[in-house]
């Protein structure tokens, strides 16, 4: 589904990917963790045209991708949930929704993913008329994960689903992402909350300073002592 491979990335004179590879196969989930400025969300960014690399090769379904900009990856399934749980605050839930499928022109087919959107987050259903600035941070975050499945994606990635907030809401969200891949979405995942997203990944990377530090299946990184001093408090 995904690979990169040997991936280097900077802002300006700051080498922030040194080399950076890993692959995501179809249907998995797959977690990226590691320190502030390790180099996560500059992998997301790269991977969906955000910035471009300064050296190796970037894959989708066997396409190589590296000089494509954004809107392309969309084209080609690639659904990117931003830090913060992003909405456009002054448009209502529904309208948020109905971007997420900008590039699509099958109708029938985005009122069957709306109804889907609505069945794995029904309190979006309950709020479609609201307008999205006056949504819980739990709730922007379900919106900005919903508009994402209204492009039908192959790859779903998501930054910091959990950040700031509540634990109970972090629980229900990761239940949700579990729903999600069940329905044979592929789900790449970078997550501070190491322990959360390493419980459900099949596989994940540690990323430090911009490198692969470690790498393995959810298990076996949850395992690991050096996870667990550095994420987990152990």
């Amino acid at each position: 589904m995904l690979k990169l491979e040997n991936i280097h990335a900077s802002y300006g004179r700051s080498e922030a990917l040194k080399g950076v590879s890993l692959e995501v196969n179809e249907s998995e989930i797959v977690a990226i963790i590691g320190p502030n400025g390790s180099g996560k969300t500059t992998t997301l960014r790269v991977i969906f045209g955000l910035l471009p690399p300064t050296d190796g090769a970037v894959t989708i379904a066997g396409q190589p991708v590296s000089g494509e900009p954004a809107h392309t990856r969309a084209r080609r399934k690639v659904a990117f949930g931003p830090e913060g749980g992003r909405v456009f605050t002054k448009l209502s839930v529904q309208e948020n929704l109905e971007l997420g499928a900008y590039t699509r022109r099958d109708k029938p087919g985005i009122q069957e993913d709306l109804a889907l959107v609505h069945e794995i987050f029904p309190r979006l259903a309950e709020r479609r008329r609201s307008l999205a600035g006056t949504l819980s941070g739990g709730e922007r975050q379900m919106l900005c994960i919903g508009r994402c499945l209204m492009l039908r994606p192959s790859l779903l990635m998501l930054d910091e689903p959990s950040l700031g907030l509540a634990p109970l809401v972090v629980e229900e969200i990761y239940n949700r992402i579990e729903l999600i891949r069940r329905r044979q979405v592929t789900i790449l995942l970078v997550e501070q909350n190491a322990k959360k997203a390493l419980e459900i990944a099949d596989r994940g990377y540690v990323l430090a300073l911009g490198r692969v530090a470690l790498s393995g299946s959810g298990a076996e990184l949850l395992a690991n002592e050096e996870v667990q001093r550095a994420f987990l408090g152990g």
